[in-house]
């Protein structure tokens, strides 16, 4: 079995998909991905766009905390290897900002989970809710899912 990624990922109406590998040792004793993963596996590849995107040291927005995270367990993942992530932004407040995750098939179809994820920025010198940057704000515009 092969764990490479597709070379390009599909076209998506909004967001992005991140490739991701589910590893052997993440699988439970009934040989499925444990549910602690799929969140883990979310904000790995949150992770990877906000780095690839965004220059923590100038824009000041890595302190944020979860208040609320939610997610549907759809399709057991039964082996490991390539998957992705498809990641979207729901509503970006002032301070806070309601993400959307799917794990996925590598090609972005066999949908396995889904779910929401609020932040709060803090401030990390008073703990106290603040402002996304402007830099942090034209990222997240750029992946906002289109109103239903």
């Amino acid at each position: 079995m092969t764990t490479e990624t597709p070379a390009s990922a599909p076209a998506l109406p909004y967001g992005q998909l991140i490739p991701v590998t589910v590893h052997f040792d993440e699988l439970d004793a009934l040989g499925m991905l444990h549910n602690a993963r799929y969140p883990l596996l979310a904000e790995r590849a949150w992770l990877q766009l906000w780095q690839e995107r965004i220059d923590w040291q100038t824009s000041g927005d890595g302190s944020a905390v979860v208040k609320e995270l939610r997610i549907v367990y759809e399709e057991p993942v039964h082996l490991p290897g390539p998957y992705a992530v498809h990641l979207w932004i729901e509503r970006l407040g002032t301070t806070s900002l309601t993400y959307g995750f799917r794990l996925c098939a590598a090609d972005g179809g066999v949908t396995h989970a889904h779910g929401t994820r609020v932040v709060i920025r803090l401030d990390p010198g008073t703990l106290r809710p603040t402002s996304w940057s402007e830099q942090f704000r034209a990222v997240c515009h750029s992946l906002l899912r289109p109103a239903e």
